[in-house]
């Protein structure tokens, strides 16, 4: 196996760990092989290198004797991050918004390749492009990313979004049915590049709206964690909503949110002054103010609360947090154990 650079978050190989315990797996001898420490694996914010993530995946393929291996660790980090899913579907309001803001694979993961989505004809192509060439024809990795994607676009839309067709860079395999009843009958393979094909008009539609607040209890009641008091002028109300639409994108600016709202940038900083507020200023307050809500659920990582949050990585978030609270998130999320 070729040097692989750059690292993955722990959550990767638990999953991986997961999958093949129940494929009768020894999980220690794995981790001893892989020259694993297990403590490491209990700390959702760290990673481990790449070297010894593929090493993990290669010896879990090899120990399970399954193929479809792949298959089973996409659906248990779709099923891991499902939480983070749940709360863009109260940020974005169709698929297209989705596909715009979410944060990156190398963000959510770590340096194991990106999720493209480009128009292809009458379709739209969810492309992988691992960062390693050695793992571009490697079956459990390939299939893993196309499951996990196929699987979160299809929960988060309040209407169906099939598959209707899936290529794979791996040549074919001898049994194709797992892969069928993962992606449908319309499979290619040794292809140039890993994508699945949706149909295009799916980017309009709508994601599921929750009868449910979301929270540390997630409380059955018909609000959203982002519900704005009525007394809140109009205008601020609606500039919030899309500064928190814009902010998992990392790249939110008082241009795109001028645009966002179909004002001109003078009109957005007259309208702002007016209310005694800033772009600068409300971008501030409405990540403080969120950042308590997500820390208030433990579900969510630190790592994914940065990510929704709009910063680069956990470090930037903390930096912020510590001059808001005086303290680290992890901190302020222990003391409301408490």
């Amino acid at each position: 196996m070729s040097q692989l650079d750059g690292s993955v978050y722990v959550f990767c190989p638990r999953a991986v760990l997961q999958a093949a315990s129940v494929l009768g797996v020894d999980q220690r001898a794995l981790l001893r092989d892989a020259r694993i420490k297990p403590e490491l694996l209990r700390s959702p914010g760290e990673r481990i290198s790449m070297q010894q993530y593929m090493a993990l995946y290669r010896l879990a393929a090899e120990r399970s004797g399954d193929p479809d291996l792949g298959l089973y660790v996409g659906h248990i980090i779709y099923f891991s991050g499902m939480n983070l899913h749940l709360y863009m579907t109260t940020i974005c309001r169709n698929l297209k918004e989705y596909f715009n803001v979410i944060p990156s694979t190398i963000k959510l993961r770590g340096d194991t390749g990106r999720v493209l989505i480009r128009p292809k004809d009458e379709f739209i192509r969810l492309e992988w492009h691992p960062l390693h060439e050695s793992t571009r024809c490697w079956r459990p990795l390939v299939d893993e990313m196309l499951k996990s994607s196929a699987e979160i676009v299809n929960a988060i839309c309040a209407l169906p979004v099939p598959v209707l067709a899936a290529e794979f860079a791996y040549p074919a395999p001898d049994d194709t049915g797992a892969l069928k009843a993962a992606f449908g009958p319309n499979l290619r393979f040794g292809c140039k590049v890993s994508c699945l094909y949706f149909a295009r008009e799916s980017v309009r539609y709508p994601l599921v709206e929750l009868d449910f607040k979301l929270g540390r209890d997630y409380w059955a009641q018909p609000h959203s964690v982002f519900d704005e008091p009525e007394v809140v002028d109009p205008f601020l109300r609606d500039t919030r909503s899309a500064v928190r639409r814009a902010l998992p994108g990392g790249s939110l600016t008082i241009d795109g949110l001028a645009s966002e709202l179909g004002i001109s940038r003078r009109t957005l900083q007259r309208r702002l002054s007016a209310l005694d507020s800033s772009f600068k200023q409300l971008l501030q307050d409405v990540r403080e103010e969120m950042s308590q809500r997500y820390l208030d659920d433990p579900r969510l990582a630190i790592t994914e609360i940065a990510l929704l949050l709009g910063y680069s990585d956990q470090a930037s978030f903390s930096n912020a947090f510590k001059t808001w609270r005086g303290c680290a998130p992890s901190e302020y999320r222990q003391r409301g154990k408490g």
